[in-house]
């Protein structure tokens, strides 16, 4: 911790002690900037990831590979005291990954008697063993023979021949999902198999404790839909056992086609582990030897997500090169530093270079707009995303190029990108991730749709970060977008302030970002509904003075905004508290203490908890950088506004000013908004400027 902290009880308002912090993390930011100006912290993921990635070397004949010790010595290290496998730090033993764990280190040779191994028995057998699984996991479970394949939902290929006009085609699905199932539908129907030594199958993971779950309040819709697939499911199963069919084998052949046109600009798959794991299965069952460069390619692509040491190998779930990337210019230029120093236009320059411009499958919902946006990844061209394309339009609109080239490619980059985020948003007023009118809840229903990611409907927290990154390139609050936007917001609100978080954890995450955003459009702020969630953050404060909040919190509301501290989910309340008008209460003021007490002697932070979200209930992450550029983003925004309130009381003392009633832009209520444009005239690229690369 640093050695120059002040009694917890002192005021914050000594400008130098955060002055002084800001400097330290800026330094520290630009000290790991790689050469070319992007930014890559790594991107941790429960162990589900080490256990796959055992069992696909395993399948693919590599048993015997250093890494598979390295990686069975990671699990043995994340093994809870109990004997379980969590899928978050502070979080209860989960089966599936329990069960893939367990197998993983059996595989890699432990021996069922060895007391890890027997402490992890009991709890798997407690939780209902094998039979407890989910779909994903019990399929591959079924490649190894542990489990029958009648056992697994069906996964048909002909769901790629179906019509789009079918309420349960393939671009219905959300576009993780429906990278996850059309390799996993091959795979499905080849049904690849690895044969597996009698001494290392599970069969003692079987006849684990009958658990009686509680009986979900269903609606009759819900009821209706699961008992039709249901019947489906049979079917297609008893389908099986007829002979093959030319319908099957067009199904497979355009399934195949369809993933090798997406390996093209892209690490891989949809650029994330699952799917290129599932991809390398589904190759082989359609009969690429194992030397077949295509195959070979994402085997490399599968190896690059490796973080390998001495003792351990960990793999990461995909890279975050373009998110890191714009959070981090973001809380540059918010910190103090200039538009246009150097390091930030290297990093302006290489998300520039990164902009989609080629159709993908969001282009399939809108054949009209014209290509743009960014994704996450270094690489990822079919699947540009509104969350990073939002956070990237706000980092290039706060940096200027001095050079005419430089800033026109900004401009037009912006321009594009801008385009392509307005027509992203969904009816409801709302942005969903990957693509627009994704949200058929029917396909919930399906039996392998328990991964809770089959749809991507509109979320709160990519909502509000679209607002504040309009509100930046000038987009005023009488814009259409941004005024739907606004009642999206408005009717998302719960009853005590709150919003949901949908890709941080969790309502601390969602409350800050709904916030931000409608302070943005220019909301008043001070009423009362608004100001409740200031109440709610200021409530939830921890007596250290940070915030924290479990993804647990997901699963049980009434968890929400509790958990121990973090620095990355303090820096969001901070923010929130701050949009509300909040400059200077002892809630914001012992916030800023816990960061400045906390902060590492290297100018950065350590969250030691998870505090990013992949799919809520399954899949959690660590972004090892939330916890340097959120709180350098918070102090610096404190430290502004602190300064632009004393300067508003000094030169205007009105009540308006005083109350906070001043918006994103410095207006103060009563004066005169920009006039509205759809994309407003400074960030039009010219005719010279419109095709540039």
């Amino acid at each position: 911790m640093r050695s120059d902290a002040t009694d917890s009880g002192a005021d914050t308002g000594a400008s130098a002690e955060v002055l002084a912090a800001l400097d330290a993390t800026r330094r520290y930011l630009l000290s790991i900037q790689r050469e070319d100006g992007h930014w890559c912290g790594e991107l941790e993921g429960d162990t589900i990831l080490e256990s796959e990635y055992i069992l696909t070397l395993y399948f693919l004949g590599r048993q015997n590979d250093p890494k598979v010790g390295k990686a069975a010595e990671y699990l043995r290290r994340k093994q809870l005291p109990e004997g379980g496998w969590a899928i978050y730090p502070g979080g209860p033993p989960e089966v599936s990954a329990s069960v893939k764990a367990y197998f993983a280190l059996k595989l890699a040779g432990d021996l069922p008697d060895a007391p890890h191994m027997a402490r992890a028995r009991t709890v798997i057998l407690a939780q209902g063993g094998i039979d407890a699984c989910n779909s994903f996991t019990r399929i591959y479970l079924a490649i190894f023979g542990q489990t029958s394949w009648s056992d697994c939902p069906a996964v048909p290929p002909e769901l790629v021949l179906l019509p789009e006009w079918f309420p349960f085609h393939i671009y219905k699905m959300s576009s993780w999902s429906r990278a996850i199932v059309v390799p996993l539908s091959i795979l499905w129907a080849t049904k690849p198999s690895v044969a597996v030594p009698p001494e290392l199958a599970i069969a003692e993971l079987r006849g684990g404790e009958t658990r009686v779950a509680p009986k979900p309040v269903r609606s009759g819709r819900e009821h209706f839909w699961r008992a039709i697939f249901f019947t489906i499911d049979r079917a297609l199963k008893a389908a099986e056992r007829l002979p093959a069919n030319p319908i099957r084998r067009t199904a497979l052949r355009k399934a195949e086609a369809w993933i090798l046109a997406r390996l093209q600009k892209s690490g891989g798959l949809g650029a994330i582990f699952p799917p290129i794991v599932n991809t390398i299965i589904a190759l082989r069952g359609l009969g690429y030897p194992l030397d077949h460069p295509t195959l070979l390619s994402q085997v490399d692509e599968l190896e690059r997500l490796e973080l390998e040491d001495d003792e351990t190998l960990r793999i990461q779930p995909c890279f975050s090169a373009v998110w890191d990337t714009a959070l981090a210019v973001v809380a540059l230029r918010g910190s103090g530093l200039p538009e246009d120093h150097p390091d930030l236009l290297r990093a302006a320059g290489w998300l520039v270079d990164r902009e989609v411009r080629s159709p993908g499958d969001w282009q399939r919902q809108m054949p009209d707009v014209e290509p743009g946006g960014w994704f996450f990844e270094y690489e990822n061209e079919f699947y540009p995303d509104t969350d990073d394309t939002a956070e990237v339009l706000a980092a290039l609109s706060t940096v200027r190029f001095a050079d005419a080239r430089g800033e026109d490619r900004r401009r037009a980059a912006v321009a594009r990108g801008a385009g392509w985020q307005l027509g992203m948003q969904n009816a409801d007023g709302g942005w969903g991730a990957f693509d627009r009118g994704c949200d058929n809840e029917i396909l919930t229903w399906i039996p392998f749709a328990d991964h809770n990611a089959m749809i991507d409907p509109s979320c709160e927290d990519i909502t509000g970060r679209t607002l504040d990154a309009f509100e930046r390139m000038g987009f005023d609050r009488a814009h259409p977008a941004v005024a739907n936007g606004v009642r999206f917001l408005a009717t998302r609100q719960e009853s005590d302030g709150t919003w949901y978080g949908r890709w941080g954890c969790n309502y601390i995450y969602g409350t800050w970002l709904a916030l931000r955003g409608l302070q943005a459009a220019g909301v008043d702020l001070s009423e009362e509904r608004w100001q409740r969630a200031a109440s709610w953050l200021r409530r939830h404060q921890n007596d250290d003075g940070g915030w924290g909040e479990l993804p647990r919190s997901y699963e049980d509301p009434s968890r929400k905004g509790i958990g121990p501290s973090t620095p990355s989910q303090t820096a969001w309340a901070l923010m929130g508290l701050l949009s509300t008008g909040d400059v200077d209460s002892s809630s914001l003021r012992r916030g800023v203490r816990y960061l400045l007490e906390n902060q590492l002697y290297d100018g950065s932070w350590q969250d030691s908890h998870w505090t990013g979200t992949g799919f809520p209930k399954v899949f959690y992450l660590r972004y090892h950088l939330y916890a340097t550029y959120f709180p350098l983003w918070a102090l610096g925004l404190y430290e502004d506004t602190r300064r632009e309130s004393l300067a508003c009381r000094e030169s205007r003392p009105a009540v308006a000013v005083a109350e906070g009633n001043v918006n994103a832009r410095g207006i103060a209520e009563g004066e005169p908004e920009p006039s509205a444009s759809s994309i407003p005239a400074d960030m039009r690229p010219g005719p010279e400027e419109a095709g540039a690369p």
